[in-house]
């Protein structure tokens, strides 16, 4: 059997409205992940044992369960717990921001403590307080190691957006889902969905390598 685009030809505009969608999840996302990760990589090198625990603990659930558990606890079971029910998008951004700030932590710390230990030496000296020392000196100092390494969990992010398609969410994925449902013809939808990601993830890693080899020069 031939592979034959025009079955779904009518079909590729709503496959590709899924695509704002997913950049929806993804940045906003990334952005509360970083947040997150900011918070739980400064937790992971306090002084204080408890508190390094509780960010190492936090990093290990994350980063030890699928994501795809992860999202269907947060849609399925959280409201049986809280009597709250979230839309598939908001189960979505909160499950992929959880999971994403967990893994960020990780490049966030290897960058804090790639950073010369002469500049906490430095900031103590001077009194400067700890907090006002993570943000003013050394975290500026530290993204700018750590930068390709986030677009690289961003193009993670991308490509596994289309999980949210498990809980509703009309992304790329589900609108090729529906579409086969409708036309009872899944290979093609499915095919087209899957050279959107490539094109997306590829501009994306084009945009990442430009970003190390400025991040190179610069240096």
């Amino acid at each position: 059997m031939m592979i034959d685009f025009t079955k779904i030809q009518d079909s590729i505009p709503y496959i590709l409205q899924g695509i704002p969608v997913l950049f929806q999840v993804v940045i906003v996302a990334a952005i509360a992940g970083m947040f997150i990760g900011i918070i739980v990589a400064a937790l992971k090198i306090t002084k204080s044992k408890f508190i390094r625990f509780i960010g190492h603990a936090y990093t290990a659930v994350f980063r030890g369960t699928p994501l795809i558990l992860q999202l269907a606890i947060i849609h399925f079971g959280l409201p049986q717990l809280t009597g709250y029910v979230t839309t598939g998008y908001q189960s979505a951004v909160i499950a992929f921001s959880l999971n994403s700030g967990a893994y960020i932590s990780e490049i966030i710390r290897a960058g804090i403590q790639a950073v010369d230990r002469g500049q906490w030496e430095a900031a103590d000296a001077l009194g400067i307080p700890y907090m006002k020392q993570l943000r003013s000196i050394i975290l500026p100092q530290a993204f700018k190691n750590i930068l390709p390494a986030i677009m690289n969990e961003l193009i993670t992010l991308t490509k596994e957006s289309a999980l949210v398609s498990t809980v509703g969410v009309l992304d790329i994925m589900r609108r090729a889902q529906v579409v086969g449902g409708e036309k009872a013809l899944y290979f093609e939808p499915l095919l087209f969905a899957g050279l959107v990601y490539f094109v997306l993830v590829m501009g994306l890693s084009l945009i990442g390598q430009q970003v190390e080899k400025a991040m190179r020069k610069s240096g």
